[in-house]
């Protein structure tokens, strides 16, 4: 089945007018693929440079695009693979797998307000753990990278990979929940025993009670780096706002990638809403892995009720050289109830498909392919369906 598409608009003359294209969706629908699908039309058909920045941890990307070793420095995609595809593409494709740990140490560089500030707040014993456990940190580290990779300006086009979340839109969340962390009197607190030596003077027996118990300066260690973490606030706060304007500009457009099974189009209408309501561009709705149209055939419905029926007819009219008349007749009923069954799940699909259909610029559907989708070759595929009107 062809790619399918209601609504205005194509996804070729969505991304032809953006910079930033962020795909979200649940687990398991296929987001990945559709973002790298997605880049790499934008880089064979419209040409520039074009990058797929993947948030998530899991390695498809890498995989599908044939590089070994992606980590958060951008790679190119050499225009030999996209000769051995068969193509010859307009600009170029990179890719870049976001590193949690790297980009908090670039920003803790960038934001600090000397260079011993920055090497004492990294070398501080709790600073992978709070910045690998914080929360959102993962998310609002993502959306750092995005905007540093944006204001660089060396990219035509970003493709963002998000990764399944159980709290929808965390990412587009994050940063103005950590310039409310950074601007908090909760942040004041934490980092008073270091500031204050008075109330460090007061804090010093139950603090040496918690060194005899924990085996280390735990909590000096906390009021030392939330103490040192406040000198960035100024720097974070405006950094956090920053990227949560760029998130929110004409160039940004977010597309929702979905199944059309029960579970995941609750939670795509979930992220529908969510956008809408905060009011972020949804520039696209994406049915991936749809049951092909002629499932909903009339004329091979009847042909298949009819077959269910009379199987034994028709087997037998088949002949001898056909084998069996029981045999015969047991496939022939087979395959018209699975039909049947198939054309059930595509009528509801197809009812899912129209209710989606409300809101978004542009709705495109993906057929299920007979394969998994693991090469350039496969993602030019997929990238024609979502493309071609």
């Amino acid at each position: 089945m062809d790619g399918e598409r209601t609504g205005s608009g194509s996804v070729e003359t969505l991304l032809a007018a953006k910079e930033i294209l962020i795909t979200c969706g649940a687990g398991g629908v296929g987001k990945t693929t559709v973002a790298a699908a997605l880049a790499t039309m934008a880089a064979v058909r419209h040409g520039g440079k074009v990058l797929v920045l993947t948030i998530d941890p899991a390695r498809r990307l890498a995989d599908a695009l044939g590089l070994d070793g992606l980590g958060d420095k951008e790679k190119q995609l050499s225009p030999d693979a996209f000769r051995a595809a068969g193509v010859t593409p307009r600009g170029e494709l990179w890719a870049a797998m976001l590193d949690t740990k790297q980009s908090w140490d670039d920003l803790v560089r960038r934001h600090a307000p000397n260079r011993r500030t920055a090497e004492r707040i990294l070398a501080n014993k709790l600073y992978d753990n709070v910045t690998g456990r914080f929360v959102q940190s993962h998310e609002y580290i993502a959306m750092e990278r995005l905007y540093q990779l944006h204001t660089d300006g060396n990219y035509d086009l970003i493709v963002v990979d998000t990764p399944p979340t159980r709290n929808a839109l965390d990412f587009v969340e994050a940063p103005v929940r950590m310039a409310e962390f950074f601007s908090s009197r909760f942040l004041r607190i934490l980092s008073a025993p270091y500031r204050s030596s008075v109330v460090s003077f007061a804090s010093k027996p139950f603090l040496s009670a918690a060194d005899r118990i924990l085996g280390s300066q735990f909590l000096q260690d906390i009021a030392e780096f939330f103490s040192l973490f406040q000198t960035m606030a100024p720097g974070f706060v405006e950094r956090a706002e920053a990227v949560n304007r760029v998130l929110h500009e004409r160039r940004t457009t977010f597309a929702v990638v979905t199944t059309l099974e029960t579970a995941p189009v609750r939670e795509a209408e979930y992220f529908i809403d969510v956008l809408t309501t905060k009011k972020f561009h949804l520039g696209a709705v994406v049915l991936n892995k749809v049951l092909p149209s002629y499932l909903l055939d009339e004329k091979a419905a009847r042909t298949a009720t009819t077959l269910q029926k009379n199987a034994d007819r028709v087997a037998a009219d088949a002949g001898e050289g056909v084998g069996e008349v029981a045999q015969v007749s047991r496939v022939l009923t087979e395959v018209a109830e699975s039909f049947l069954r198939f054309q059930v799940v595509a009528q509801r699909e197809a009812e899912q498909r129209a209710e989606l259909s409300v809101g978004p610029g542009v709705v495109a559907t993906v057929p299920f392919f007979d394969t998994d989708i693991h090469d350039l070759a496969g993602l030019l595929r997929l990238g024609e369906q979502l493309w071609t009107p």
